[in-house]
């Protein structure tokens, strides 16, 4: 086997912003792992709220690189590495080079039947209520929007938004950006606006508060969940799991997880850490096992793959195996 890996850099249509942070580009740690006849491709984005850069990537690429050329199976790699998104990009290669080593799909491979998912749009934060209400008009052809909010102004921007999208099923992610004071008085302005989900109100490790409440609306964990080990931990305290490739680890532990929170009675859900349509396209197999789909990273960047994800009004199509998997 043979093995490369290097950093990509993907410019943004326009900045984006959430609580905390803004980007004006994606990056991408990209890897590729070859028997010599095939090709696989993986890539991500990693975890940078745990401290995860290109840089240390690179670095845990090198610590298995000699695993990976003796043949190190994607269940040898969730051994080999923590989760994040090094582990992610290889994982993901390696099951896009078994696809092509066996002559199967990805959906042969997992047994999962495939069909159209229609994602979610993210309305980024902007510096006014009337700002976002109109990225939220601009975005007719979307049937679901996800809002990104923060402590400023929460109510006033989300009423802006329903009376610009009286028709859109809405979302909210806060990313950790809430106290639990604000998420309760903020509860029932967000029922009267008929949102659907609540996505990371409290910021990760000071969530306990959610144990036992039961709130009118879903909440969902991302922060607050990276992998199957941190499920127990946060199952009580939230009605649903969001998915990222990045925080699993890659498709293996994504699947994993997915089992084990359906088994706790949660619901599903797959998001992203934007990237492209590399990235996309493992996380629209674990979207085919959720409840929301969350996998618009390539609709916020400049360019992508030419023969990548297909976005249609908000409808994701099933991706050739060409592509991917």
């Amino acid at each position: 086997m043979k093995l490369s890996a290097h950093i990509e850099e993907w410019e943004l249509k326009r900045p984006f912003r959430i609580s905390g942070k803004e980007w004006l580009n994606t990056t991408s740690l990209v890897v590729q792992i070859t028997d010599g006849n095939f090709l696989g491709r993986g890539e991500g984005q990693g975890v940078d709220y745990v401290g995860e850069t290109a840089s240390s990537m690179l670095a845990q690429i090198d610590s298995v690189a000699a695993d990976i050329r003796r043949g190190a199976s994607c269940e040898d790699l969730q051994e080999l590495l923590p989760a994040g998104g090094a582990r992610n990009a290889i994982d993901c290669a390696l099951w896009d080079l078994k696809a092509k080593q066996l002559g199967k799909t990805i959906w042969e491979l997992t047994g999962i039947d495939p069909k159209p998912v229609t994602t979610v749009f993210t309305i980024g934060l902007e510096d006014s209520p009337a700002a976002m209400a109109k990225k939220a008009s601009a975005a007719a052809g979307y049937p679901v929007l996800k809002i990104k909010l923060n402590s400023d102004r929460p109510v006033e921007r989300l009423v802006a938004i329903r009376k610009a999208r009286p028709d859109a099923e809405l979302v909210i992610d806060a990313n950790q950006g809430w106290d639990f004071e604000l998420l309760q008085n903020i509860m029932p302005k967000c029922v009267e606006l008929d949102l659907r989900m609540i996505e990371q109100p409290l910021p990760r490790g000071a969530d306990e508060v959610l144990e036992g409440f039961e709130p009118p609306i879903m909440l969902a964990a991302d922060e607050s969940c990276l992998h199957t080990g941190e499920l127990n931990a946060v199952a009580g305290r939230y009605g649903m799991i969001n998915i990222k490739l990045d925080k699993t680890g890659g498709l293996t532990e994504a699947l994993r997880l997915a089992k084990a929170a359906r088994r706790k009675g949660c619901k599903l859900m797959v998001g992203n850490m934007m990237g492209t349509s590399l990235s996309m396209a493992p996380s629209f197999v674990v979207a085919q096992l959720c409840d929301f789909v969350d996998i618009d990273g390539p609709l916020l960047l400049k360019y992508d793959y030419p023969l990548g994800m297909v976005y249609e009004s908000g409808v994701v199509e099933i991706f050739s195996p060409a592509f991917w998997g």
